[in-house]
């Protein structure tokens, strides 16, 4: 009798597992199934409180992560060390260090052009109004002002071969009005990124802020932070290098789904992590590239879940550029939870500072906040929706994937010599005297600077490769319009070079030093240390 009694206990339970199994794949199925909807109606109030908390949300995160902006890299910031926030944290930064609001001032350029220029203004009026700002600029953003200002133009200022910095992080930072602006209008978000992304960032680099934009379009019309990730990602081409890192980190998740920690590892073994072309990061544990950095903001979304602090927090200790991750983050959590629903821990700093305008803006909070809400209301009704007094039909959209780019095609690091401490040089050029660099390779950057004259004042420096003259590189003193680089080209024939430098305006007391260069070459090279010992 118990012999029969296990054996039925066995099927029943059988079949609890088969049914329970079921029912679990039913529910994936049916998750699967999630789509965007055609239309969505939502009222002015709903709408302008999503608006208001992707502004607020992107405040927040870059202030709390303000403190480790890339103080941990190649590193995650461990548990025991407490991140800070306080009443007046925001305020702080608005009195003492407002430069770390460059991911919001960024934003509102755009968002001023579009107030000024209308909804279909052209690619040049966005890159003269970035291109001629006050405010300092780096990395991708810097190396297409000095090419605007030198004579190329977007959108081939952001372009590759004009930029060692095209897949660095700069349009995923600045790319957030574009989503804010089309509430369930994907293709809408990523039509803007297509006239403002490339005239900074090229490829994978480009991709990261149309990914973003799009993520926040779908805010607005879901809060199932899986399907958001998901589903935005259809907007770019599976291609990529960049769709198949995003692709990976959502796999990371799936198999190890508590912990992040887990995540973020596999992220750092893989390729994913490596920035090969910003002369900053080659070599070196710093990485700005677009990519890796992406990554971190699906870990924040992913492992987050909705869970405001959780998710900041996560997109902050992954390290690297940790204020603008979390900025994301906040961002597209800010949009689908709506001001709002923003925990009063979080929005209390805020409120403080809400009335003072943005460093190199116009622009406080409650006035962009209103702003932005105008462009969406026009948005909407460009693309067939309706505003009936409180009530707002938008006609949403699927999204169509961008065409492929391929940026740095065959272009690998090949060796460098840099700078072996902040005092040592590799050469400084103080007279017209020429000098001589050797390589081997297919393409080559020079790091450096000119420096100790007049702001007003722009170095000419000629270039000639393999006994032809190549170009003059002019080397503006001031910081706003500087070079990045002495002098970079990716089109050589694959060899040996050899390049001499001849400063052609020299002036007592400047100098134009070299921190070091790094050739580059058309196969990746991987260290082999039984080989090299043998």
């Amino acid at each position: 009798m118990n012999t029969v009694f296990f054996k039925l206990f066995g099927v029943f339970v059988a079949l609890s597992i088969i049914t329970s199994c079921r029912e679990e794949g039913n529910k994936r199925e049916d998750k699967e199934k999630v789509e965007i909807p055609n239309q969505i109606t939502i009222t002015k109030k709903e709408l302008l409180n999503k608006v208001k908390g992707g502004w607020a949300g992107q405040t927040i995160g870059v202030t709390f992560g303000g403190p480790y902006e890339f103080r941990y890299n190649g590193t995650m910031i461990q548990d025991y060390v407490q991140l800070e926030w306080n009443d007046d944290q925001v305020s702080w930064y608005f009195d003492n260090a407002p430069g770390l609001y460059d991911d919001l001032y960024m934003d509102l350029t755009f968002v001023d052009v579009l107030e000024k220029h209308g909804l279909d203004a052209p690619i040049e009026d966005f890159a003269n109004a970035f291109a001629h700002a006050d405010y300092p600029l780096w990395h991708a953003n810097q190396a297409a002002r000095y090419n605007i200002l030198n004579g190329i133009k977007a959108p081939i200022s952001g372009h590759w071969q004009n930029s060692l910095h095209a897949d660095d992080i700069d349009f995923q930072i600045e790319a957030d009005f574009a989503g804010l602006m089309s509430p369930g209008m994907i293709n809408s978000a990523t039509e803007i990124c297509e006239r403002v992304g490339h005239i900074m960032n090229y490829g994978d680099g480009f991709y990261a802020g149309a990914y973003v934009a799009s993520m926040y379009s779908l805010a607005f019309v879901s809060n199932d932070v899986d399907f958001v990730v998901n589903e935005a990602l259809n907007a770019i081409p599976k291609e990529s290098k960049y769709y198949k890192a995003m692709k990976d980190v959502i796999g990371f998740h799936k198999k190890f789904p508590n912990d992040w920690k887990q995540a973020w590892f596999e992220i750092e073994r893989s390729k994913w992590a490596e920035d090969l072309h910003c002369p900053d990061g080659v070599f070196l544990p710093f990485n700005i590239d677009a990519t890796v950095n992406s990554a971190y903001v699906l870990l924040g979304l992913l492992y987050g879940q909705g869970d405001f602090y959780k998710s900041i927090d996560i997109a902050t200790r992954a390290g690297q550029d940790a204020d603008c991750n979390p900025s994301t983050v906040a961002g597209i959590l800010g949009t689908m939870l709506g001001y709002d629903k923003i925990p009063d821990y979080w929005l209390k700093p805020l409120k403080a500072a809400e009335d003072r305008d943005f460093i190199f803006t116009t622009y406080s909070l409650n006035k962009t906040y209103k702003t932005s809400f105008r462009h969406a209301l026009q948005l909407i009704k460009k693309n067939g929706g309706n505003v009936d007094g409180e009530t707002i039909t938008i006609n949403c959209q699927k999204p169509k994937t961008l065409p492929l780019e391929v940026g740095f095609p065959n272009v690998f690091p090949e060796a460098g010599k840099l700078k072996e401490s902040t005092w040592d040089a590799r050469f400084t050029m103080k007279d017209d005297k020429i000098v001589t660099l050797a390589f081997s390779g297919t393409g080559i950057v020079i790091k450096g600077a000119i420096s100790g004259l007049p702001e007003d004042f722009v170095g000419e420096l000629e270039v000639t490769v393999d006994g032809k003259a190549d170009r003059v590189m002019k080397l503006p003193v001031d910081f706003k319009t500087r070079s990045l680089e002495l002098y970079t080209n990716l089109e050589l024939p694959k060899g040996e070079h050899q390049i001499k430098l001849k400063w052609l305006n020299p002036r007592n007391g400047g100098t134009i030093t070299s921190t070091g260069y790094i050739a580059f070459s058309d196969e990746i090279k991987t260290a082999n240390h039984n080989k090299q010992a043998k």
